[in-house]
């Protein structure tokens, strides 16, 4: 298990990238991602055909990638926690690099009801003091 869960954070990590990128620069190529997740091509290069095989993303005749629907919902669920855990260890005193690594393994491990419950109890405990 502990292998196919490895193979799946890292699906996670690549659609969250795919992400990140498009919002930054509008197309994503591979090189795009070997340079961002400082990975070797070869690697960039069997995740896509994974990620294209599983239906998460397009990759057009240019070699420009895109999220589909299955892919922007996984991408967007694994950034909103990547945001939420860094700020919060911000907030609490970590520091900034340490709180971004962190919130990386945070962010494959919690379960969608625990998150939920996390965000619920921080939000209305920040707002009452």
């Amino acid at each position: 298990m502990g292998r196919d869960k490895k193979i799946y954070e890292s699906g996670e990590d690549y659609l969250e990238t795919i992400l990140i990128l498009h919002q930054r620069m509008g197309e994503v190529r591979s090189i795009d991602i070997v340079r961002e997740m400082e990975l070797s091509k070869p690697s960039v290069s069997r995740a896509m055909g994974i990620l294209r095989e599983g239906g998460f993303i397009v990759i057009d005749e240019n070699g420009y990638i895109t999220l589909t629907e299955a892919g922007r919902e996984v991408a967007e669920t694994i950034y909103e926690r990547h945001r939420f855990f860094t700020s919060w260890l911000i907030e609490i005193g970590v520091d900034p690099q340490v709180a971004a690594k962190d919130a990386c393994r945070l962010e494959h491990d919690i379960s969608a009801e625990s998150f939920s419950k996390m965000k619920e109890y921080i939000s209305s405990h920040s707002k009452s003091e």
